[in-house]
């Protein structure tokens, strides 16, 4: 008997607290419904502000990849604010700083674990706003050279010459230096040969100097710089240096073989020998050969 009552007490404690509940859901529906629509609102017009803001700031900003971390965060923040408003209108003041600390903790939590993580992160947000990298441009960093394509908030994509891409995490190129050649419109190219030792030397460098500057006209302050280096095992080599137009590795390539060609000419039609690489073999016998007596 006394169990039968216990269990009728329980039945009615919990159909009265289903009862309660039911009747703040039904009191509560309306702001329910109006937080729903505001956070529904708010996303689309995350949606909306990120549209704007895209066809803005791709008038104004060459760099891409800023325009799609300006966009994303923007995004962000109004779908944040959509949410602590949605919450307000629930009157969930308590929920709100729960969610609040809740976040700071797990936040803290995230960031140890993903510290590598964030750490291309916050680099790809500096290398977006670093105006010497940009897309396009041509890069040699971590034994790695081609064209960048992409950045992004993990990594940098690079084109290389042999049309295969290679993706490079954030905080790599920040720690390590990187050499952008179309920083620059103009680079010196260096190029070293070598004439046979009976050559004179003053007219090999006069005819040099000549090729060169008719191929590759200075601009400014600049010049054709021609120096012998050393007296090699088979030759007297020299190096030139002289500027052309290179925004990235390809044009230097072109300017050397241009001026190895114009050089050759030059060379052979002066009677100029570019010696191979020889060796000489000295058959003077100074033993005796004579078996005693």
């Amino acid at each position: 008997m006394e169990e039968e009552f216990n269990l009728k007490e329980s039945l009615e404690g919990i159909s009265t607290k289903l009862i309660s509940w039911l009747d703040s859901l039904i009191l509560n529906l309306p702001n329910f419904l109006l937080a729903i629509l505001v956070f529904v609102i708010f996303v689309f017009l995350a949606k909306y502000i990120g549209q704007l803001l895209n066809k803005l700031l791709g008038k104004r900003v060459k760099q891409d990849s800023i325009r799609q971390i300006t966009v994303k965060v923007s995004k962000a923040i109004v779908i944040l604010i959509g949410f602590f408003i949605a919450l307000g209108i629930l009157d969930l003041n308590k929920v709100l700083t729960s969610v609040l600390a809740g976040a700071g903790v797990v936040g803290l939590a995230i960031g140890l674990a993903l510290q590598g993580t964030l750490n291309n992160t916050f680099s790809g947000i500096i290398l977006s706003f670093l105006p010497e990298l940009q897309i396009g441009d041509w890069i040699e960093t971590n034994s790695y050279a081609g064209e960048v394509t992409e950045i992004n908030l993990r990594n940098i994509v690079v084109k290389q010459s042999d049309n295969n891409y290679v993706v490079i995490p954030n905080s790599k190129i920040v720690e390590e230096p990187f050499k952008n050649f179309s920083r620059t419109t103009r680079s010196r190219v260096m190029l070293n040969c070598g004439v046979g030792y009976s050559s004179n030397l003053e007219k090999v460098k006069e005819m040099t100097i000549e090729t060169i500057s008719e191929h590759f006209p200075s601009r400014g302050n600049e010049e054709v710089e021609f120096m012998f280096t050393e007296f090699g095992d088979s030759s007297i080599n020299f190096v030139v240096r002289f500027w052309a137009d290179a925004t990235k590795n390809r044009d230097l390539l072109i300017a050397r073989d241009i001026a190895i060609i114009e050089i050759k000419k030059t060379f052979d039609k002066n009677g100029i020998n570019i010696p191979f690489p020889i060796r000489t073999i000295d058959f003077s016998n100074t033993l005796n050969m004579k078996k005693p007596d």
